[in-house]
């Protein structure tokens, strides 16, 4: 029931969207993001703050928008955080 719930059609005619479950951080979390540009998008994190290892590469960030995301990928994402 929940792979069904999953499928939602988009306004842009045959287009169907599933949200993926990605291990983030070791955490297992359903995301509609397709891309990993999308994905730091989605988790409202600023691209040029974070570095991402997706199934355990580092993933360039000049790649990021080319970079499909697949259904149980495996994602670690530092956020860089400045102070003083």
């Amino acid at each position: 029931m929940a792979r069904a719930e999953a499928l939602r059609s988009q306004t842009l005619g045959f287009c169907y969207r599933f949200d993926m479950r990605l291990f983030i951080n070791g955490e297992e979390r359903n995301c509609a993001a397709q891309t990993l540009e999308a994905l730091i998008a989605e988790l409202g994190m600023k691209g040029d703050r974070v570095a991402v290892e997706l199934n355990r590469e580092i993933a360039p960030r000049a790649s990021w928008s080319e970079t499909a995301l697949h259904d149980g990928d495996r994602l670690e994402i530092v956020h860089f955080v400045g102070g003083g």
